[in-house]
């Protein structure tokens, strides 16, 4: 029976078309890549890394239970012990200021945006209160320019009265177009 059992004859399995090896010459290529492969399975979940936690020197110790002392006979393997422990609290050090630097730089900033946003509050009350000038100026141009309409039409009724010619009337009706709610300027 193991003789039959080697003897059936399996289908051959389809092959796959050979991909094609394409190497990215930028970065653009490459991410260009990275997101045909990723639209080539719309349902296959996309993995997003995480940020990754800042490192952080391990702590000192708060107690130190083998102190090395300076009496001669050291052993040959305290000076590697010391070297660690040297390198480590370097780190450590290092670490320290460079996270200084860093709160500095970051308070800098915070100083830094805040003038910037004054500055810009300034700046827009200082041209809100010119459009309003100008918002003034025109409602008060408008309001002169109704008074003489009026002027002229009360003037142009009593010349109608003397004069009840319809031709005449026709005309000042056609001059009594508004003018255009917005102004384009250069």
């Amino acid at each position: 029976m193991a003789s039959s059992a080697a003897s059936v004859v399996r289908p051959p399995r389809p092959k796959k078309e050979p991909q094609t090896l394409i190497i990215p010459k930028n970065a653009a290529e490459e991410q260009k890549l990275k997101l045909e492969r990723l639209m080539k399975n719309p349902d296959k979940s996309v993995p997003i890394p995480e940020k990754m936690s800042e490192w952080a020197p391990r702590p000192p110790p708060e107690f130190v239970r083998d102190v090395m002392g300076s009496s001669a006979g050291a052993g040959s393997g305290e000076f590697h012990v010391y070297r660690h422990l040297r390198r480590r609290e370097y780190q450590r050090q290092d670490y320290m200021d460079a996270m200084a630097e860093k709160q500095k730089l970051d308070a800098e900033f915070q100083k830094r945006l805040e003038r910037n946003k004054i500055a810009a509050e300034e700046q827009t009350a200082k041209r809100r209160k010119k459009r309003q000038k100008l918002k003034e100026k025109k409602l008060l141009a408008k309001k002169m320019k109704l008074e003489q309409k009026k002027e002229k039409e009360g003037s142009s009724q009593c010349q109608e009265q003397q004069s009840s010619s319809p031709e005449e009337a026709s005309g000042t009706e056609e001059e009594e177009e508004e003018e255009p709610s917005f102004i384009m300027r250069r």
